[in-house]
């Protein structure tokens, strides 16, 4: 996608929670960007810090910013996706974490890359799909949530089986009982899903994926399917005791509970998160540094 459409004055920096012991790299970050002739705004991790001041929520960040630069894990990644607003926002990701499958760019390459971007202009916009999912009780909508990576319905730390109907369309899929279930998108494909014995789906691909976690029925195995279609789960579960705790979880971070008789549905969202790379980056090449391949 040409570079020459954004145009980026505005620029926030959003950080791990546990940002103290690399405070000084956020400091050094904020001055280049302003030598740039950017306004920048600091989070509420970074600006107690550095402006001794509260500094923005990641939501309202996004009500105003043309850009994020986004320093921590994947987990910092998929907290701003959540919170993305309606407007087209680019995110710079800058890896202060560990695996960093959208992290790309490692601390010894931050002003490398933000040249690239800010001088040079050259890059690239990766735009990522985010799932909408929306539960019902009793016939009524009671929460809304966005997630980048997966929605997975489990017992948590509880091994017993969770017996759910799913449609597709409304048209019904199957009856499954198994430990649970990850919707995710071709982004989350290399997350939970991934463990649970999904496949890998390149995040160019318009496609969600369905990962039974341990079904009773052998015969139920991952599929992959087009994202413009409709996905509804039904909990068929009754809660036996105060132990049993079936819950739904967006991209690993946030937990709703779910009863007997919920409906969870999921459909791809308007809403597109926007990554920068640096020109030349290649997905399997990642892959196989993330993944180990070969060694």
């Amino acid at each position: 996608m040409p570079v020459m459409k954004y145009e980026f004055k505005k620029v926030g920096i959003v950080t791990k929670r546990n940002i103290k012991a690399r405070i000084g790299l956020v400091k050094k970050v904020k001055r280049f960007l302003e030598k740039q002739g950017c306004e920048v705004f600091l989070d509420s991790n970074a600006a107690p810090l550095i402006l001794k001041e509260p500094g923005y929520k990641k939501k309202e960040m996004t009500e105003f910013v043309d850009m994020i630069v986004a320093m921590g894990g994947d987990g910092t990644i998929l907290k701003t996706g959540r919170r993305m607003s309606t407007r087209k926002i680019c995110i710079l990701p800058i890896n202060l974490g560990t695996l960093g499958f959208l992290t790309e760019t490692p601390p010894d390459k931050v002003f490398e890359h933000l040249k690239r971007v800010f001088v040079k202009k050259r890059f690239v916009v990766d735009e990522r799909m985010l799932l909408r999912v929306t539960i019902y009780r009793a016939g009524e909508k009671i929460e809304t949530f966005l997630a980048l990576n997966e929605a997975a319905i489990s017992q948590g730390s509880f091994a017993r089986i969770i017996e759910m109907d799913v449609e597709v369309n409304q048209r019904k899929l199957t009856y499954l009982k198994a430990d649970g279930l990850i919707v995710s998108t071709p982004t989350g494909s290399t997350g939970h899903g991934l463990s649970a014995g999904g496949p890998i789906v390149h995040p160019q691909m318009d496609a969600f994926v369905l990962t039974p976690i341990c079904p009773v029925a052998l015969s139920h195995r991952p599929i992959v399917m087009p994202n413009d279609r409709q996905i509804k789960i039904t909990i068929l579960s009754e809660k036996k005791d105060n132990t049993s705790r079936v819950g739904l979880t967006l991209d690993g971070q946030v937990v709703f509970p779910l009863l007997q008789g919920d409906e969870i549905k999921i459909r791809k969202s308007s809403r597109r998160i926007r990554i920068i790379r640096m020109t030349g980056q290649n997905y399997y090449k990642m892959l196989k540094s993330k993944l180990g391949w070969g060694r």
